[in-house]
C-alpha cells in the first residue's frame, strides 16, 4: 500500500511533470488573468449584439410602417425589398458611423487580442514544460528554411548561368 501511495508524488520529480509542476503558478496567474479579460470581452460582445439586434429592431418597424401590407405581386415585392434595403442601410450606416459603436467595438478587438494573448502564454509554458518546440522556435526554423531555399535557389542559378557561359 505505502508504494502505492508514493507513485503520484514521484511522477512529479522526474520528466515532464517536473517542469509542469514547476509552471504551474505561471499558467494559474495566466488562467485568473484571462478570466477577467474574458469577462471583459463577453460585456464587450453582448454589447455589440445588443447595439445590432437594436438597430434591426427599429429598421424593422420603420420597413413595418411604411409597408404594412403583405406584398402581393412582383412589382409590390420589389418595392418592399427597395424600401427594406434603403431604410437598413441608413440605419446600419448611422449604427456603424456612431461613436459609441466604434468605442464599444476597438474595446471588443482590444479585449479579443488580449485573451489571443493569455492563450499564446499559456499554450508556450506547456510547450516549454513538456520539452516542445514553442511558437517562436518553430517560426524561427521557418524563416531559416525559407532564407536556405532562397541561397540555394540563388546558387542553382548562378551555378546554370556559369555553365552556359563556360559552354559558349
Amino acid at each position: 500500500m505505502y508504494l502505492m501511495a508514493n507513485k503520484p508524488a514521484s511522477l512529479l520529480s522526474a520528466g515532464p511533470m517536473r517542469n509542469f509542476a514547476t509552471n504551474i503558478k505561471k499558467i494559474s496567474s495566466e488562467i485568473i488573468e484571462a478570466n477577467d479579460d474574458l469577462v471583459e470581452f463577453n460585456i464587450r460582445f453582448l454589447d455589440y449584439y445588443k447595439q445590432l439586434a437594436d438597430t434591426w429592431s427599429e429598421a424593422q418597424k420603420k420597413v413595418n410602417e411604411k409597408m404594412p401590407a403583405i406584398p402581393n405581386d412582383t412589382e409590390q415585392l420589389e418595392a418592399y425589398k427597395r424600401i427594406w434595403i434603403d431604410i437598413f442601410e441608413t440605419d446600419f450606416t448611422e449604427l456603424f458611423d456612431s461613436g459609441k459603436f466604434g468605442e464599444n467595438y476597438g474595446k471588443l478587438v482590444a479585449s479579443e487580442l488580449e485573451l489571443t494573448k493569455h492563450w499564446n502564454n499559456i499554450m508556450s509554458v506547456l510547450l516549454q514544460s513538456a520539452n516542445l518546440p514553442n511558437r517562436d522556435e518553430i517560426d524561427d526554423v521557418y524563416k531559416q528554411l525559407h532564407d536556405l531555399r532562397r541561397k540555394v535557389a540563388k546558387l542553382e542559378s548562378d551555378l546554370q548561368q556559369k555553365g552556359e557561359q563556360d559552354g559558349k
